[in-house]
């Protein structure tokens, strides 16, 4: 079978073919892509069944895909938080049952940075079980980055500095945990979100001008065991690149990165899996030749060629 996704690599570890005219596809194998960010019906924000995902990433060849849905603990927020672990966990059991033969289906959770609240999030973890837990900042110290309002007296860059900042903060503490012995986070989501943000409230970003700080959170990453995510959710939004672009990722490569994850982020099912050709296309030219699946809370690197 061809993968859905002309030109995509479609296949991990999957055999190429050339048509007479030179063309190459990739065939799928049984090591291929798995998209281990998105949503369905169990978040706030989102209405999609979960099966219309599942049966989207089959159409599009996937091998799997993890929903991680949202756990947001901002006193603000809390209030609208879905989450509902016995009923999420009945509709992945349910899924299981009906696709398990066909695609894996895992069972994540997308957890937002909240110093405050973090040893309440700790003994949420820790108490329920995951194939994938991601780290988002979606917050810079009480702001939300993604309110227009909380932008009120500050510059694109300043606000973008403090963003990475707050998120320095955050992998700093992943990397404390693990210094005692803890992995708790498996991945961090959208390493420059608050570049989709402010190229929507100000028509422009700063993320070039925090490669400083961008650097110190990467070189954090690897420490910390962290695996950074390349986010394709922002090529359906009108943004040309991915979160984060082609710099960042190749500045990931050279500081000794070896493997990313991918996740669409996808709120509908017609996202479940897009801009994958994209994303694999940037890893490769940046000398990164692994992707990161987890299942069970156990990574395994999946090499590209």
């Amino acid at each position: 079978m061809v993968c859905g996704l002309r030109r995509c690599w479609g296949g991990l570890g999957g055999k190429r073919r050339s048509d007479a005219g030179g063309k190459t596809d990739y065939l799928v194998s049984a090591m291929t892509l798995y998209d281990q960010h998105l949503h369905s019906r169990h978040s706030f924000d989102c209405r999609t069944e979960p099966a219309a995902n599942v049966k989207a990433a089959l159409a599009r060849g996937l091998a799997g895909l993890t929903f991680t849905e949202h756990f947001d603990t901002h006193p603000d927020e809390w209030k609208d938080c879905l989450y509902d672990d016995e009923a999420y966990s009945a509709t992945i059991r349910q899924l299981r049952e009906e696709y398990a033969d066909r695609i894996f289906i895992g069972k994540g959770i997308e957890v937002c940075y909240q110093p405050q609240r973090m040893d309440f999030i700790l003994d949420f973890l820790a108490s329920h079980e995951f194939d994938l837990v991601l780290l988002s900042v979606h917050y810079f110290g009480d702001r939300p980055v993604h309110v227009e309002e909380a932008w009120q007296g500050l510059s694109v860059e300043e606000g973008t500095r403090r963003y990475f900042d707050y998120m320095l903060q955050a992998v700093n503490f992943c990397r404390d945990l693990l210094g005692r012995g803890e992995r708790v986070f498996d991945v961090l989501s959208h390493l420059d979100f608050v570049k989709r943000y402010t190229k929507r409230f100000f028509g422009n970003d700063a993320v070039s001008c925090c490669g400083d700080l961008i650097d110190q959170v990467l070189s954090t990453c690897i420490e910390a065991d962290l695996i950074p995510e390349i986010n394709t959710s922002t090529l359906r939004q009108n943004l040309d690149e991915t979160m984060p672009g082609d710099q960042t990722v190749i500045r990931y490569g050279q500081l000794g990165g070896k493997a990313m994850s991918l996740g669409s982020d996808a709120h509908t099912a017609e996202g479940v899996g897009s801009g994958f050709d994209k994303a694999l296309s940037m890893l490769t030219a940046a000398g990164i030749d692994h992707l990161a699946v987890f299942k069970n809370r156990e990574r395994t690197e999946v090499p590209l060629t």
